[in-house]
């Protein structure tokens, strides 16, 4: 055995095989494993690596720009030979079964992109972000003014906003503000992602964040002339929304990259400084929170307990700036 799964020697597969365990269904398999699974529109994305999306029996990496199908997921995230991970998808010696995704049927068509309706006001989504998150109230009212974040009527999340040049709504993220358990965050179906929650200022820089609430948090933490500047949230780690803000206003030229102090956060920045390098963006710097990410940096000004920073392991440390309050 090598960490809870079976070593064998080789093994014979049928083609019927190969294929059944390719096409287990990677959420039921995955979750069974005791990996956490974060909702990203119609996809699934990996806790462990947020740059990894899972529908069906298929992955895709954000960051390396490559995905298949269950077996390669299985050989990349547990470090098994071919053999070995078709024996786990098929079950291995406790004969589980997992569910079939049925991927070889056609897929669906794509869902029209929709807002959800608003709530009469935004008692609780006020009541969270300035309470809960120690946002500023000013930045919370002007975002709400700006109709680029508002309380929807079902849930009663907070729902930050993306639009298009034109001002047209391209984009919603939704997060939950019940603070019993876990809180839910995701994609709304059908969203663009060129154009994520940003803000967009006159200035010549961009700051770019992985979640709205980090971007709101930054705000907050670093008030002085913020309107001047823009901001994006990735609303994830994928490069779309970025390129689209600097397609969009090439008044941009210097780019800080402020993406999670975790080691699926540093591997994106990496990622995103070379992206930004091919599209000859060179005044690029990263900068990093003090904690886990800017929220937890504002937590502290509160006296709430923050997550810490996670630096990859075993892994050179490229030059990065770490903001201090």
């Amino acid at each position: 055995m090598m960490g809870g799964f079976i070593v064998s020697d080789y093994i014979h597969f049928t083609e019927e095989e190969k294929q059944r365990a390719n096409s287990v269904d990677l959420a039921d398999f995955l979750q069974r494993q005791g990996e956490k699974l974060l909702p990203s529109g119609r996809d699934k994305r990996l806790a462990s690596d947020h740059s990894i999306t899972i529908r069906g029996n298929q992955w895709f990496d954000h960051a390396s720009e490559e995905g298949s199908h269950a077996i390669d997921l299985v050989q990349r995230l547990y470090k098994l030979s071919f053999p070995d991970a078709v024996t786990l998808l098929l079950g291995g010696e406790q004969k589980i079964e997992y569910r079939q995704s049925g991927g070889n049927r056609e897929p669906e068509p794509k869902k029209p992109f929709s807002l959800p309706p608003p709530n009469s006001d935004m008692r609780r989504v006020f009541a969270y972000l300035i309470k809960q998150r120690f946002i500023d109230r000013n930045v919370v009212a002007c975002f709400a003014k700006a109709k680029l974040l508002y309380e929807d009527k079902e849930y009663h999340n907070a729902v930050f906003v993306g639009v298009d040049g034109n001002g047209i709504p391209r984009h919603a993220h939704k997060r939950g503000t019940y603070t019993g358990g876990k809180s839910y965050k995701g994609n709304v179906e059908g969203c663009d992602p060129r154009f994520s929650f940003h803000y967009t200022g006159t200035g010549n820089s961009i700051y770019v964040f992985e979640a709205p609430i980090d971007l709101l948090s930054f705000l907050t933490l670093y008030p002085q002339d913020w309107k001047r500047q823009s901001y994006v949230s990735l609303c994830g780690v994928a490069e779309h929304a970025l390129l689209e803000q600097l397609q969009e206003h090439p008044n941009i030229l210097e780019v800080f990259l402020c993406l999670d102090h975790d080691e699926a956060g540093i591997k994106a920045t990496e990622r995103l400084e070379k992206i930004l390098q091919e599209h000859g963006y060179f005044d690029v710097s990263v900068l990093q929170s003090q904690y886990k990410d800017w929220n937890e940096d504002l937590k502290t000004r509160h006296g709430v307990k923050p997550l810490p920073a996670k630096e990859p392991e075993a892994e050179e440390q490229h030059c990065s700036m770490k903001m201090t309050m």
